[in-house]
């Protein structure tokens, strides 16, 4: 299965009960997928409780894979895609040969084409917003036009259409899907609307997984 998510939600430091209600409600808004951090608390024992929770058509990740070791323990834990913040061949390499999605991490050209090299289903480019934002990816995708590319650090309302017009494939997103303060007080029903009102803004298709 082609991975064709066009934004991933990214959580970290959220508790399990917690994380629960904003995956169900981010569904229902229509978010397709929704990552958990490695280096949250329980991430792994959070995934395993909530993976038969998933409707049909979404998917429950872990981010912040750094190494092999992480990865195992994500698949393990039922992560149904993997995303890394930096390239580790190996990560990409048993990944695929576990069917797992991966949009594996990188930076500068070269490690952007060596990630796709290796066989990453999509490329974080990461910290995008640090790099110049929207015109790295042009630039990117200049002479690898053929790469899918998932922008991820910076991206927020105002410059996601930027992005998408500059050749993105998908964007990751925290604060500026979720709400920085509707996370901090819990009001699930205004996280709910915050990411329905940014999957509306998504100048893709938004039904395809």
């Amino acid at each position: 299965m082609k991975f064709e998510v066009p934004v991933i939600g990214i959580l970290r430091g959220v508790e399990g009960d917690f994380f629960g209600e904003v995956m169900q409600i981010s569904f229902l808004a229509g978010l397709k997928a929704i990552e958990i951090t490695m280096n949250t608390p329980e991430a792994e024992k959070i995934v395993r409780e909530y993976r038969s929770a998933v409707p049909a058509g979404k998917l429950l990740g872990m981010g912040t894979i750094c190494n092999l070791e992480e990865a195992r323990r994500a698949v393990g834990a039922g992560a149904m895609f993997l995303v890394t913040p930096n390239l580790d061949t190996r990560v990409i390499e048993y990944a695929k040969a576990e069917g797992i999605p991966i949009v594996a991490g990188a930076l500068t050209p070269t490690e952007v084409y060596t990630a796709w090299s290796a066989g990453a289903d999509m490329v974080k480019v990461f910290p995008c917003g640090a790099m110049g934002g929207p015109k790295y990816i042009k630039d990117l995708l200049g002479p690898f036009d053929h790469l899918r590319l998932a922008a991820v650090g910076g991206v927020s309302l105002a410059n996601l259409a930027e992005y998408f017009q500059a050749g993105a494939a998908a964007v990751g997103v925290s604060s500026s899907l979720f709400g920085a303060k509707a996370l901090r007080e819990r009001t699930l029903d205004q996280i709910g609307q915050n990411v329905k009102n940014f999957i509306e803004h998504c100048p893709v298709e938004k039904d395809r997984v």
